[in-house]
């Protein structure tokens, strides 16, 4: 998926295929906010900022990583999404509902992974938005949105999974992971705010 123009891979999630989907889907949102701080972070550089250059030196540096941590996630969720499709073609039966329960723990992990990044980034987009070089700033805004997008689409995408979960603690272990989404959505809804009454002064 990372090598695939992006004109290629919607036509992809655009087809009537398993995968990808909504949870490769969330997985980008992450990683087009890891690349938006990212960017932001190299504009903050110089001696302008030197006071700041160890904060915005880590900040790049983590952004970096998490960029390609969600490139993998997207990855990883379409393939385990793919395990999930082929586990309901089975034989209806025993087997079948114990290969599912565990095809649908898997397709969970991938995203529930996804809102762990997503709220790191909206942690980052608070940490950056007052040091950031202000010609960026709205950056800073369209990475907390992209970050949103990632919290809510993982989420669901959690949820969706945890009724074919026999495994009552490994249900509530999922759904606690996610659990934090609404806090870290209002943070990212905050950063946005922010940054609109600056540039609307």
């Amino acid at each position: 998926m990372r090598d695939s123009r992006i004109v290629d891979f919607l036509a992809e999630l655009a087809d009537r295929v398993p995968a990808p989907g909504g949870g490769a889907t969330a997985a980008l949102h992450a990683a087009q906010a890891a690349a938006l701080l990212g960017m932001v972070a190299r504009y903050t550089t110089g001696d302008r900022y030197a006071t700041h250059a160890e904060t915005v030196a880590a900040v790049t540096a983590e952004t970096d990583a998490l960029r390609a941590d969600a490139l993998k996630l997207a990855e990883e969720d379409a393939a385990a999404f793919t395990v999930v499709a082929d586990a309901y073609r089975l034989p209806k039966g025993e087997e079948r509902s114990a290969t599912l329960a565990r095809a649908l723990a898997g397709a969970a992990e991938p995203p529930a992974r996804v809102a762990e990044a997503a709220t790191r980034l909206v942690e980052l987009c608070e940490l950056l938005l007052p040091i950031a070089n202000r010609n960026v700033v709205t950056d800073v805004a369209a990475a907390a949105e992209a970050a949103r997008a990632a919290l809510t689409t993982a989420r669901i995408n959690v949820e969706v999974n945890l009724g074919g979960i026999a495994e009552e603690r490994l249900r509530a272990e999922l759904g606690a992971r996610v659990a934090g989404v609404d806090a870290a959505v209002s943070r990212a809804e905050q950063v946005t705010a922010a940054v609109r009454e600056e540039i609307n002064r």
